[in-house]
């Protein structure tokens, strides 16, 4: 039995169609058939946020969250990686998040082969002057000189692109078949570790996937929107332009999966592998007034992922779970599910097998998640989302069943659900002891409205 680990950066889960979320705006085919012969997972979210914290988090078993910022593998830390290769594993790694290539952060450790694909966001590639675009077409006047520059890079790092073959997510894949195909036939279990940077912004789908922007849009060009209020820089046609070319993405990422997971198939690989797809967060898109991730961005466009496993043969296929779950429990259940399971014993996460074999219902009442360097946290169960904001800053609750998109905070109607959430979590979460901060508590003072 091999372990196909495919990762999709920055996915909505409401952008894949499967799914099923109202007004998804993309169609997904590729990732759907696999979510039909898979156990999909509606409620898995990261642990800590963003990048590096959730791949410590899938490679480890560990919780992040109290623990650590954004930081390489540490000597003491033991990954898939590390414990595979000691049981006899062959392990590759094919990745254009070119934050695993930085000087020292050891996340290609211990794969027996590893390749990065060079150029993605503001990775420094390329050089020279552009001559392919218009800087001008791609910014904003309230664009500072800081985020010009960073727009330029990625200008710069794709401008040799003719065709959707020469795009990141399209490199990645063909090195990822090649591999396979040059190893088919050897009689050790394979790992393959798959990480596409796309979706991730900037935002530049080859033309035949740009299908979800306005074809008579003449306006600025906004790939790399900047952070704040959007409002600030962006009008809502531009807003829906960013939007589409997001969607753009993810069409194109999902067709390359496929190509993927058809080479899977041809070789055998399919129903011979535990094929794992998901992403490590989602991406705002205005949905509560900004663009990009962000400490203070609690809600299900940031958190809630898309989540699958396909078992050799299908098995267990079919199922879709509402149960809660968090990254450090996909290790676990990876190693319990190829007959590993004596090395999970130390990890933080727990094996979300039982719940798959259908001898349990939940392995988790209550999730928590944020950046470690933010002080916002969100404490969820399967209904309610409570977000602890700083000081100064009322909370809030949200009904995730009839308010999926969180729009009515509901934390003077309900302040006891907020308080049990609040609850769930100790001191070390910087939640629990602290008293639930209403709207109206703004304006109270000593119990009377301040006029």
């Amino acid at each position: 039995m091999n372990i196909i680990f495919i990762v999709i950066d920055s996915l909505r889960q409401d952008h894949v169609s499967f799914y099923g979320w109202q007004g998804c705006p993309v169609e997904t085919p590729n990732m759907d058939q696999l979510a039909r012969e898979s156990v999909v997972f509606d409620n898995m979210y990261p642990e800590a946020l963003p990048t590096i914290p959730v791949r410590t988090q899938w490679m480890t078993g560990q919780r992040t969250l109290p623990f650590r910022p954004w930081q390489p593998l540490t000597r003491e830390d033991r990954s898939i990686a590390d414990i595979l290769s000691n049981e006899g594993w062959l392990t590759a790694l094919f990745t254009d998040c070119y934050h695993f290539f930085k000087p020292d952060y050891n996340l290609h450790r211990s794969f027996r082969v590893w390749r990065w694909i060079r150029g993605q966001e503001y990775d420094p590639y390329r050089s020279g002057p552009l001559r392919k675009y218009d800087l001008e077409d791609f910014i904003k006047p309230t664009f500072d000189e800081r985020w010009r520059k960073l727009v330029e890079t990625c200008l710069i790092n794709i401008e040799p692109f003719e065709t959707a073959d020469d795009h990141y997510c399209a490199q990645l894949v063909d090195q990822a078949t090649e591999w396979l195909e040059a190893n088919h036939g050897r009689p050790e279990p394979i790992l393959l570790w798959v990480d596409s940077f796309d979706p991730h912004e900037p935002w530049t789908p080859p033309q035949q996937f740009d299908r979800y922007t306005d074809p008579h849009y003449r306006g600025k060009k906004i790939i790399l929107p900047c952070g704040g209020p959007a409002s600030a820089h962006f009008t809502e046609e531009e807003m829906a332009y960013t939007r589409g070319l997001y969607a753009g993405e993810v069409a194109y990422v999902d067709h390359y999966i496929g190509q993927l997971l058809d080479k899977l198939r041809e070789l055998g690989y399919y129903e011979d592998s535990v094929i794992v797809l998901v992403a490590d967060h989602g991406h705002p898109l205005v949905d509560h007034g900004k663009f990009l991730k962000g400490g203070d961005r609690m809600y299900s466009e940031l958190l809630k992922v898309p989540f699958m496993i396909r078992f050799p043969g299908g098995e267990y296929g079919g199922q879709r779970l509402d149960a809660l779950a968090q990254f450090q429990d996909v290790l676990p259940t990876l190693f319990d599910a190829v007959g590993l399971g004596n090395n999970t014993e130390t990890m933080h996460g727990r094996s979300l097998m039982p719940l798959i074999r259908g001898d349990a219902d939940a392995v988790r009442e209550v999730i928590i998640t944020g950046y470690h360097e933010a002080p916002d946290r969100c404490v969820r169960d399967k209904v309610w989302s409570y977000i602890r904001r700083p000081e100064g800053e009322p909370d809030e609750l949200y009904n995730l069943i009839e308010d999926p998109r969180e729009q009515r905070n509901l934390i003077d109607e309900y302040p006891q659900q907020a308080a049990r959430l609040a609850a769930a979590f100790g001191s070390l979460y910087a939640v629990r002891g602290l008293t639930v901060k209403g709207i109206q508590g703004r304006y109270e003072v000593g119990g009377s409205a301040a006029g």
